[in-house]
């Protein structure tokens, strides 16, 4: 297991969970994510990637939200557990994120190389 992949289960522990509005999908969007994220996400073909951009949609959004909801990348963790990215629906976790662990999360997306999801 490679040390990219240790740190996002790493980091991914520290986010805290909770749960979304049904179906919702206010704050998806195309989002950039590490090679390593990726690779755990299923392949799409380019036009269903153009679509989604085109709409300004994640190409994982399906009719229900989310379609890779338990692999999501760690951007799309940190939506709503933090007051820098708040839930347009105002969820949250009972505890927001710990600021260390944010700027944690923000300093591996910042050094790790992105790509387009």
């Amino acid at each position: 297991m490679s040390c990219n992949r240790h740190k996002i289960l790493f980091l991914r522990e520290q986010i805290p969970s909770f749960e979304c509005v049904p179906g919702c999908h206010d704050c998806c969007g195309p989002v950039t994510t590490s090679s390593e994220e990726m690779a755990r996400l299923p392949r799409k073909t380019a036009a269903e990637q153009e679509a989604a951009l085109a709409e300004l949609n994640c190409v994982h959004l399906g009719p229900n939200g989310c379609t890779v909801y338990d692999e999501r990348p760690l951007i799309c963790r940190l939506f709503g557990t933090t007051e820098s990215l708040p839930c347009p629906n105002g969820r949250r976790p009972a505890e927001l994120i710990h600021p260390l662990a944010e700027k944690a999360v923000h300093q591996f997306i910042a050094t790790t190389r992105q790509v387009l999801v």
